[in-house]
């Protein structure tokens, strides 16, 4: 039996080896077969005896995750042997030198760069989740393919994950929206992004994921009915034009279909662009630019252009090398419709990010956008000393997914991430006039470092030789180009500060009596509340520390010994009274939260960021001043702390609500009709155990916006008289506020 079923694996191993062949983006040479030949023979025989969780054997992830590396993100032979080899290193006695010596020195490299990512990861007690994204950010100066490859592993592990436990599913989920995702999309693999967000979803919000997966099958039809009654006019008159071309509708990704109402406070039914159609048109490298205004002028022949919604990514690509001309029409039915227009380089560049880039490079020289964006990242990454998360805070700022174009004095276009500010700008052209910039004029008038940029702007800087950067300006700019120059900047000084200001200290503690040493040191940057030895230093140089407060800390040191003995002589309470004394009184056993596994009952405070209230979905997370803090699992900042501190995330969950009561905040939309403050407040008062604390209605040109604060014990009766609001004649929208 047993042979029988390994005769068969091993024909599916076969199999998808020939599938990995045959799917690759590049044409391979005879060479390139015999190296991805090599590299799956050493895979099979290195994971002959392991097999995944699932119980298929290890091998087929390899062969997946090499799949992804030649089709989606069609790399060539050399990357997909890595992706053949990447787990080998790490799970079997072959080392890297012995894959120099099977293989090359360059493969060896990508494979040291993937192990050393895998190996990072297994601490997650000792160092944070960022610092191990640090490091995998840092591999990125080696080789782009390292990055590229683990995304590729990334995606299959995502694909594969339904046998896992589920807080581990949360965390990889977590990981993948905070940083792969938007790599992914840095690197203009629109694809592997849309599937990486869509399955982070899947596990980070699983009713929300099947409640829109689930409507989009039910509406499917009609809206394939939608798309092809759109289609059938358009073919019509671009057959008549004589363009080559194909067309597609394309549903809006899952995950974007939930941003879009998370953010705009919207059910599925109202998000109005759930689909898209994409024309792609076949094209010479001379006409792409005319045959797409071509179609767009055809397009719009028939459907009603939405003007503020036109974006020309062909006269101006993003940074990421997408190019396409994106056209929102009034369709039938009163229903916006997305089009967008791409050649089939264009469409190919889309979705295979740089590497179809490179192929219609054709030998130019000059450099593309990844290569811009990595010189700025190396710059970045050189400089780095800030903190693990700062670090990936930033780096995640430079993933920017929205950007602008603005105009130099001269004309040239920029590109910068939508929310840079004129000192951005600035430190954009060149570091040192970022450092030297002392105004800046937008559109010719005069404006603050910090204004926020729009496309279109065009910006002048003005300088002087005797500016310098000050630590104010790390609130004026966004990129963390400009952040990481003018951080090195003020370095630079307050060493020097620093410096002298450890010699005056010593001088100062001297005549109080005190030597300093590294205990004293300590025990002074936690006496003025400091987080290091150097901000001691620099705050005593600049006279920021004054001799009184140093003869406090010395009063407070020689205190501490009589203090101790104090205690001692003291009769201390049982451990059982401190324990009743710090315990929150409880008014009764209904509504509380507790911890963990064991069901816990401890300490916490509700954060103000998404303020839970009983019924929602919670989590604790452990923060390092404030105890525990409780967050709803869809907060904006969950994501985040559940992909930099999963080692910090409790398990949490309200038990038995019934005497609790809490604050909720209900706005309240719709058409002015008469007699609806009355309706409005009789249908709350009719709900048992609600009460109203305020209610203000304004109404404006025949719509009102009104806002109820009600004290409610917990989320079904806030959930119960939500709905008996929605059936109130002339309410259009009823949404719950939460603080930001």
């Amino acid at each position: 039996m047993i042979e029988i079923d390994l005769e068969k694996e091993n024909k599916a191993i076969a199999q998808e080896y020939k599938e990995l062949l045959r799917i690759s983006y590049q044409t391979l040479s005879d060479e390139d077969k015999k190296l991805i030949r090599k590299a799956f023979d050493v895979a099979v025989e290195a994971h002959k005896d392991q097999r995944r969780k699932s119980g298929e054997a290890y091998i087929f992830h390899p062969i997946a995750v090499a799949k992804i590396v030649a089709s989606e993100i069609g790399l060539g032979a050399t990357s997909i042997a890595a992706a053949l080899l990447h787990d080998v290193v790490e799970d079997t006695p072959t080392t890297v030198e012995d894959i120099a010596n099977m293989f090359n020195p360059k493969l060896a490299q990508i494979v040291e760069g993937l192990t050393k990512i895998a190996l990072v990861q297994k601490d997650l007690n000792i160092s944070m989740q960022a610092e191990n994204f640090r490091k995998m950010i840092l591999t990125l100066n080696d080789d782009v393919r390292v990055i590229l490859i683990k995304l590729a592993d990334r995606l299959h592990n995502m694909q594969t994950m339904e046998s896992m436990r589920e807080d581990k599913q949360v965390k990889i989920a977590s990981e993948t929206l905070y940083i792969y995702a938007p790599l992914a999309h840095r690197l203009g693999l629109y694809n592997i992004k849309t599937k990486l967000e869509d399955l982070g979803l899947k596990y980070t919000e699983p009713a929300i994921y099947n409640e829109i997966v689930s409507k989009i099958q039910e509406t499917k039809e009609e809206q394939d009915d939608y798309i092809k009654s759109i289609s059938d006019v358009l073919k019509k008159s671009l057959d008549d034009e004589g363009v080559e071309y194909i067309i597609k509708g394309r549903p809006k990704s899952i995950y974007s279909i939930r941003r879009k109402m998370h953010a705009q406070n919207v059910r599925f039914e109202e998000v109005y662009d759930k689909f898209a159609l994409r024309i792609v048109y076949k094209s010479n490298t001379h006409d792409e630019k005319f045959i797409a205004w071509k179609i767009y002028s055809i397009v719009t022949d028939h459907y009603r252009p939405s003007p503020s919604r036109l974006r020309d990514w062909i006269s101006s690509p993003k940074s990421t090398g997408y190019e396409a001309l994106h056209i929102t029409v009034m369709g039938p039915k009163g229903r916006w419709v997305e089009v967008q227009v791409r050649s089939e380089r264009m469409d190919e560049i889309a979705e295979k990010g740089y590497a179809a880039h490179y192929k219609y490079k054709n030998g130019a020289t000059e450099e593309s956008g990844l290569d811009v964006w990595l010189n700025l990242l190396k710059e970045a990454l050189e400089n780095s000393e800030s903190n693990a998360v700062d670090f990936v805070e930033d780096f995640k700022m430079n993933l920017y997914s929205k950007e602008i174009f603005v105009f130099t004095p001269k004309g040239e276009i920029k590109s910068l991430p939508k929310g840079a500010t004129s000192l951005d700008f600035a430190f954009s052209i060149h570091s040192e006039i970022g450092i030297r910039t002392r105004g800046t004029r937008v559109n010719g008038k005069l404006v603050p470092l910090n204004f926020e940029l729009k496309s279109g702007d065009q910006i002048e800087v003005i300088t002087s030789q005797h500016q310098k950067p000050t630590i104010n300006w790390l609130d004026y700019v966004t990129t963390s180009r400009a952040k990481t120059k003018i951080k090195n900047v003020l370095n630079e000084n307050t060493k020097k500060i620093g410096e002298e200001g450890k010699e005056l200290l010593t001088r100062k503690l001297k005549h109080l009596k005190i030597t300093l040493s590294e205990q004293v040191i300590n025990e002074l940057v936690n006496f003025f509340k400091l987080k290091t030895s150097l901000d001691l230093f620099y705050r005593v140089g600049v006279g920021a520390i004054e001799n009184q407060q140093l003869k406090d800390y010395a009063a407070q040191k020689s205190n501490t010994f009589i203090n101790f003995f104090k205690n001692k002589m003291k009769r201390s309470p049982s451990s059982q009274a401190i324990e009743d004394i710090q315990r929150p009184v409880i008014s009764s056993n209904y509504d509380m939260l507790v911890f963990g596994k064991e069901q816990d009952k401890l300490d916490y405070k509700l954060s103000p960021c998404c303020n839970p209230i009983p019924g929602d979905e919670v989590f604790g997370f452990v923060t390092i001043n404030e105890g525990i803090k409780v967050h709803k699992k869809d907060c904006p900042n969950a994501i985040g702390m559940q992909s930099n501190y999963a080692y910090r995330i409790m398990p949490a969950k309200w038990i038995d609500s019934s005497q609790e009561e809490f604050k909720a905040i209900i706005n309240v939309t719709g058409m002015d009709v008469l007699g609806l403050t009355n309706q409005l407040t009789k249908v709350i008062s009719n709900n048992m155990h609600v009460n109203i604390q305020s209610i203000a209605l304004n109404t404006d040109a025949g719509i009102f916006h009104g806002q109820v604060t009600v004290i409610v014990q917990n989320n079904t009766i806030l959930k119960k008289m939500i709905s008996n609001i929605k059936k109130i004649d002339g309410v259009d929208k009823v949404t719950r506020e939460y603080k930001t």
